[in-house]
């Protein structure tokens, strides 16, 4: 995946999925933190400009929060994915 344009040049099912178990691999990395999405995409391309992945890492973290796979938070608090705007976090749901 270190070709940002290349994974974004063809909306197919598997490029979404590709991009779903990047999203949660590095998040999986992160022990237990949150990351912002430029900090996600920057981990996904970290030697390319991995600035067209912020929306659709955006896109696929709403998808990924409707199924209960990430937790969407904004100013520390878990937001409701289908309505939030501005600067949020990503992080995988709490296993307590």
């Amino acid at each position: 995946m270190r070709n940002a344009g290349a994974m974004l040049s063809h909306d197919s099912s598997s490029d979404a999925r590709s991009l779903d178990e990047a999203i949660l691999s590095v998040l999986r990395r992160a022990g237990g933190k949150t990351l912002s999405a430029p900090e996600i995409a920057h981990a996904i391309v970290p030697d390319g400009d991995w600035h067209d992945l912020l929306v659709p890492i955006r896109r696929t973290a709403i998808s990924l929060a409707q199924c209960g796979r990430l937790v969407i938070y904004r100013k520390g608090k878990v937001v409701d994915p289908a309505d939030f705007r501005g600067v949020y976090r990503l992080g995988l749901p709490r296993q307590d």
